[in-house]
């Protein structure tokens, strides 16, 4: 290409791609030049803009490791996240919905049913209990429930030091196709600030909050893999969750409860869980 110029730059950069041989490929970054391209003309950004946007996603991939992923939480804040989980996850069945899985996905230990998550944090007991079933109620025994939450003080484990473990399990459903297990109360709190995607939401003048949830990822043995929350019905940030995450379908209310293990007050979640089954 011999004369590159606002009128010909997109077509140029384009006529560079017919040589890709992934279809797929090619159709992305067709589509994602495209775009691009439209949004540096329509915003014509000066070279500190454009520098400052690149130092910007520099810092982002530096801020990643293997206990915190910038790069997810960024895609969550833009919604772009729930975007890509909408679209892939279409229900057509009262199945239950999915939503985003979120940056602090980590391996669980194993737990077995009715056991205790909540081990190096202090907070009101809260009950967890539900049932794993298909469409037509038929419960479905040995699925996998992956859990984890935040603690009281906003935090996952992997935000803390000393490797700590807490607050995450993974267990299979009995016989009819239940599980159950005990934890602390799920509390509203912010996502990290402390980084490039904190400087965003500071710039767009937009608060940190994420409703109190808990975290839960679903495989069974011919049933679609579901990631999904239980969101907590009158949290405070249900209508601001600042990664765009809740759906009215998976609120649950939090109702007074007794732990008959030791006769103590607490709090009862139960979250009953429709798995699609694959075709």
């Amino acid at each position: 290409m011999r004369d590159f110029n606002e009128i010909t730059a997109t077509e140029g950069v384009l006529k560079s791609f017919d040589s890709i041989e992934n279809k797929r490929v090619k159709v992305l970054m067709g589509s994602i030049v495209k775009h691009l391209h439209e949004v540096v003309k329509e915003t014509e950004p000066t070279f500190e803009e454009w520098l400052k946007a690149i130092e910007f996603l520099t810092r982002t991939g530096q801020k990643c490791d293997e206990r915190r992923q910038e790069f997810i939480l960024f895609s969550d804040v833009l919604g772009i996240s729930m975007l890509i989980d909408t679209i892939n996850n279409r229900k057509n069945n009262n199945e239950t919905e999915s939503t985003v899985l979120g940056p602090f996905h980590a391996p669980a230990p194993d737990i077995r049913f009715g056991d205790n998550i909540a081990h190096h944090v202090k907070g009101e007991k809260c009950l967890v209990k539900g049932k794993v079933s298909d469409i037509n109620g038929k419960v479905i025994p040995d699925a996998i429930v992956d859990v984890w939450q935040s603690g009281p003080d906003g935090l996952y484990d992997v935000q803390k030091e000393n490797n700590v473990v807490d607050l995450r399990g993974k267990m299979k459903t009995n016989n009819n196709g239940e599980y159950f297990f005990k934890t602390v109360k799920p509390q509203f709190y912010p996502v990290p600030t402390d980084g490039p995607v904190g400087e965003i939401l500071n710039l767009m003048g937009r608060h940190p909050f994420r409703p109190a949830h808990i975290h839960f990822m679903i495989k069974a043995e011919g049933y679609v893999d579901l990631t999904t929350h239980v969101f907590i019905d009158g949290d405070p940030y249900l209508d601001s969750d600042t990664v765009f995450a809740v759906k009215e379908s998976l609120i649950r209310k939090l109702n007074d409860a007794i732990d008959l293990d030791d006769n103590t007050q607490c709090k009862e979640l139960t979250f009953d869980i429709i798995l699609e089954k694959k075709i």
